[in-house]
């Protein structure tokens, strides 16, 4: 019998990799704590509606890439491939915007049907801040700071923003009028991809990596020319903003985002080590989004980091090994093993981590298991041990003498230790 595989571009995460992870995890928790930012969970699967009418259904997400299917009540169900529209389907769902802005966060996989290939996978995983309730230019500075800060903090480096403003949908309207007429009067030097897109996201042509189409679009209209004053004098405001917080970036014209949602700042974080696939977060500001989704129309501003790229890029550096535990329990014998088993518990209830060997094999390969484990002390509980409820203790990483200890006097001198 074949033996059971994950299916592509689903991968699992071995007890090896997960430390890394969750240090990207636990720093940043930190720093949406200290930015006042509170932590939303939502479901995996959501109504398939949703991502079409929040994403858009010209969008290459919503036609190429999503995992939906009919459920027992003959619902259409989409495996959720971005968290911003379920993040906003639930603030409009629960009432939150009704309590004034919202300062949220979440994290957890996602799903794509897309060739994988190195932090790029079919189940990838997101870490993402939304502002809801946020107009001024200043929030987008302080999302793109929390980002920055966020990365900078995980050790990330060779990290550039690049910064673009996408308008007001009525900026983008005629923009968008204007990029459909040069597009079709250069349709025959466009890649097929680019053509497709000409009348259903036009947009998106100006993201193309084709590089004979990159080459043609240095002679298309510029989104910069098409907006208006006051869509100017926001973006003035927010690169003065970052220039205040000396948050280096570039103007990038071409970054216009894969998604309908966004309008005005839209940005992305790449880093230098990882080649092609640069980008390590994007995001930007969405102010229709809501109103689209059956709220009050509301301003808001999110982004979201890939885990996968982010951790691909940190396992480059020098990682530190996990901790071991502190305290590595070896037993033999029948009523031995049972002490260990209750002393174990004893001193993780006390806040040690403990490591107890359950092989019952000979002392020689428990001591060699406990060495391994990376733990600086071993407990060891043969019959005598076991007989007078002690235990000897053992420096496995340096030169102190064995001590045959009673169990609050172990807890005592690991703590001392």
């Amino acid at each position: 019998m074949a033996s059971l595989q994950s299916l592509r571009g689903m991968v699992d995460l071995l007890p090896e990799h997960t430390p890394l992870w969750q240090q990207v995890e636990a720093t940043a928790r930190d720093h949406f704590r200290r930015a006042a930012v509170r932590e939303i969970r939502t479901p995996l699967l959501e109504v398939t509606e949703l991502f079409a009418r929040g994403i858009g259904e010209a969008t290459d997400v919503v036609g190429k890439e999503m995992y939906t299917f009919l459920d027992r009540g003959e619902r259409s169900c989409t495996l959720r491939p971005e968290g911003t529209a379920s993040v906003v389907r639930a603030a409009i769902q629960h009432g939150l915007l009704s309590q004034g802005p919202q300062r949220l966060w979440y994290g957890g996989p996602m799903f794509r049907y897309e060739r994988p290939q190195a932090g790029r996978q079919r189940q990838f995983h997101q870490i993402g801040l939304e502002l809801l309730g946020f107009a001024d230019a200043r929030s987008d500075v302080e999302a793109i700071a929390i980002a920055w800060d966020l990365l900078a903090d995980l050790g990330v480096e060779g990290l550039a923003l690049e910064l673009n403003t996408l308008g007001s949908p009525d900026d983008r309207a005629r923009y968008r009028e204007q990029l459909v007429a040069w597009l079709e009067a250069h349709r025959d030097q466009l890649d097929p991809d680019s053509q497709a897109r000409i009348h259903t996201n036009p947009l998106r042509v100006l993201d193309s990596k084709h590089p004979d189409t990159q080459a043609l679009l240095a002679e298309a209209p510029s989104l910069a020319d098409a907006l208006s004053a006051e869509s100017q004098e926001r973006f003035a405001q927010v690169q003065a903003g970052l220039t205040a917080l000396a948050i280096p970036f570039v103007r990038n014209p071409r970054l216009v985002r894969g998604l309908d949602y966004y309008s005005h700042t839209a940005f992305e974080i790449t880093s230098s080590q990882l080649g092609a696939q640069a980008t390590v977060c994007g995001g930007g500001r969405y102010d229709g989004l809501v109103q689209q989704l059956g709220g009050a129309a509301t301003p808001a501003i999110g982004w979201a980091l890939g885990m996968e790229r982010l951790v691909l890029l940190l396992s480059q550096g020098a990682v530190a090994p996990p901790p071991g535990p502190d305290l590595y329990v070896v037993s033999r014998g029948t009523l031995a093993e049972a002490q260990a088993l209750l002393l174990a518990r004893h001193c993780r209830r006390a806040g040690l981590a403990v490591e107890r060997d359950a092989g019952g094999a000979a002392f020689a390969k428990q001591f060699k298991r406990a060495d391994r484990s990376g733990a600086p002390f071993a407990a060891v509980i043969g019959d005598a041990e076991a007989e007078a409820e002690m235990v000897l203790l053992k420096d496995l990483r340096g030169e102190r003498p064995d001590e045959r200890l009673t169990w609050e006097q172990l807890l005592q001198r690991l703590a001392a230790a």
